[in-house]
């Protein structure tokens, strides 16, 4: 797939996140549908073009269309950017079952691990779909604050999946001069490194918080590297992805 067959674009989810990179991939000439779960959210986008409840002070451009309805979201599109919470990603994916019915892109920007089940993201979605969809499946993860994305701060992050063809269309499409996307194969070291560093980073605050020092800081992180590496390799994951 190429850059150019990719023209309507569905994130689901309207949260800072996925208010950002629908901000973000509208400046690529996409024709973006953002599905929102409250109805004053996509309210307050339309009439307003910003999304004041999760991503304030960020001009959305006219080729934004925010909305509630999920089937109207999905009609026609050819890329779904999921940007769900992880606790909602599995209804969500049997809902967009029941609607879509071929295959097409799926961009998982969502990062976490499923409570309970401690499913990765994709698994979680390759669960509750056929395996004709699988290869269809990709991962977007990486250091990424959602209002430095929206205010062009440089960013670099993963694009991750299976079909490498697929892969390469999309960073094509998702890359900006800002927005520096890389594009590999792990999917699994993608969405472990992206989850864990959310860890390291509570861990390293508690550290500042509590003054105890640069020497701390850095064996956390270093120890820390280490784990997530140790973790990364029992569950098959690539480990120079997390060396990035």
């Amino acid at each position: 797939m190429t850059p150019s067959s990719f023209r309507v674009l569905s994130v689901i989810g309207a949260g800072a996140w996925g208010t950002a990179l629908a901000h973000l991939l509208a400046t690529k000439g996409f024709n973006i549908r953002l599905w929102a779960h409250e109805p004053e959210v996509a309210e307050i986008i339309q009439r307003t073009r910003e999304n004041s409840w999760y991503l304030p002070e960020v001009v959305l451009p006219n080729s934004i269309q925010a909305t509630i309805s999920l089937p109207d979201c999905v009609q026609g599109t050819d890329i779904i950017l999921l940007a769900v919470p992880s606790h909602a990603m599995a209804n969500m994916v049997k809902q967009l079952h029941l609607l879509l019915k071929e295959p097409l892109p799926i961009v998982i920007a969502t990062k976490g691990i499923e409570e309970g089940t401690l499913q990765l993201m994709s698994q979680v979605v390759e669960s509750h779909l056929p395996a004709v969809w699988h290869p269809f499946i990709t991962i977007l993860s990486g250091p990424s604050f959602a209002s430095e994305v929206s205010r062009w701060k440089p960013t670099t992050i993963l694009l991750a999946g299976r079909d490498f063809n697929l892969v390469n269309g999309l960073q094509q499409a998702f890359i900006t001069p800002q927005f520096r996307v890389y594009a590999g194969r792990d999917m699994i070291g993608a969405q472990l490194g992206g989850a864990l560093k959310n860890v390291m980073a509570i861990a390293s605050g508690i550290v500042d918080g509590l003054d105890l020092g640069s020497n701390a800081r850095a064996a956390l992180i270093t120890r820390g590297l280490a784990e997530m590496i140790r973790l990364g390799r029992a569950m098959g994951a690539d480990i120079t992805t997390f060396y990035g």
